[in-house]
């Protein structure tokens, strides 16, 4: 949760207005990418755009350029609204988040808790909400450019996949200000990365560079930075043609797994398995495939 530098706004139309009209094919049926233009049912948002660059897939930019995208409770409270609406969309199957190309989010912003004391911090649950995007259930992935400290590279390690721009840098350099990561950043490292590798980069606040992330197997994968959005909506649009029912499933149990040991988390999976042969997708999805067409799944 670390910022050096400082804020200002920009109008939420005029940041994404190029246009990208491009068909990207993944293998099942084209993708056709529309105008990144700003799009909420929520209203308007001053510190992030949303936006619906393909078909099922909902992509929110951070907007706080001169600040580098640095966290605070107000972005955090229009990132969740964005999150959880595009949860609870039907046309939405997936979801991207995003930065710039200097910054992802360059961490907390210091001159919102610099002068807060314990009964503050502790009384008000400070930055509990920060946590929120994990509850939405619909895949997130987190694109990647530029800076991603403290609070950014924490607000990255909650996403499902991570992609990351060639001169993207990670790090929590908490410890330099005197506190420790409060986001996740402790436990979600060194879950990631090993406990190990956690230690020393949290212990030192040293930052890490997207290759070092990819190695680790933190980050899936490395593009240059002005294809990196382009192929995490590409991706995200390839993940929302598939039914929604299994796609929730799959990332539960991803998830619900990850803190179990091997044989608690094969029944899991084994349970939610069995559990979508009572839905109408996996007839549908399993006809298709012996009939040798395209399914088209429903979400029942």
């Amino acid at each position: 949760m670390f910022a050096s530098l400082r804020t200002s706004r920009i109008g939420a139309t005029t940041s994404l207005a190029c246009l990208r009209l491009a068909a990207v094919s993944t293998g099942r049926t084209p993708i056709v990418f529309t105008a990144r233009m700003a799009y909420s049912t929520g209203g308007s948002y001053e510190h992030i755009v949303v936006s619906k660059p393909a078909t099922g897939v909902r992509l929110v930019t951070l907007n706080r350029p001169k600040a580098l995208n640095a966290l605070f409770s107000p972005l955090i409270a229009e990132l969740n609204h964005a999150l959880f609406d595009a949860d609870k969309d039907p046309e939405i199957g997936a979801i991207v988040i995003t930065g710039s190309e200097k910054a992802f989010a360059a961490g907390a912003d210091i001159k919102e808790m610099k002068d807060k004391t314990v009964a503050e911090v502790y009384g008000k649950d400070f930055i509990e909400n920060w946590n929120d995007q994990t509850r939405v259930k619909k895949p997130i992935i987190a694109a990647v450019n530029g800076y991603a400290l403290g609070g950014g590279c924490e607000l990255a390690l909650m996403a499902d996949i991570i992609y990351a721009g060639e001169k993207a840098v990670f790090g929590q350099p908490e410890i330099k200000l005197g506190v420790i990561p409060g986001a996740g950043g402790t436990q979600r490292l060194a879950r990631y990365i090993g406990k190990a590798r956690a230690s020393e980069l949290i212990l030192t606040g040293r930052n890490f560079s997207a290759q070092e992330a990819l190695e680790w197997g933190m980050v899936a994968k490395v593009f240059k930075p002005e294809e990196l959005v382009d192929q995490a909506v590409k991706t995200a649009a390839e993940i929302a043609q598939f039914s929604p029912l299994a796609v929730k499933a799959a990332k539960e149990a991803i998830n619900e797994g990850y803190n179990l040991s091997l044989e608690q988390g094969l029944k899991y999976e084994r349970r939610v398995f069995h559990t979508l042969f009572g839905t109408e997708d996996q007839k549908e999805g399993m006809a298709a495939f012996a009939e040798k067409r395209k399914a088209s799944f429903t979400g029942k």
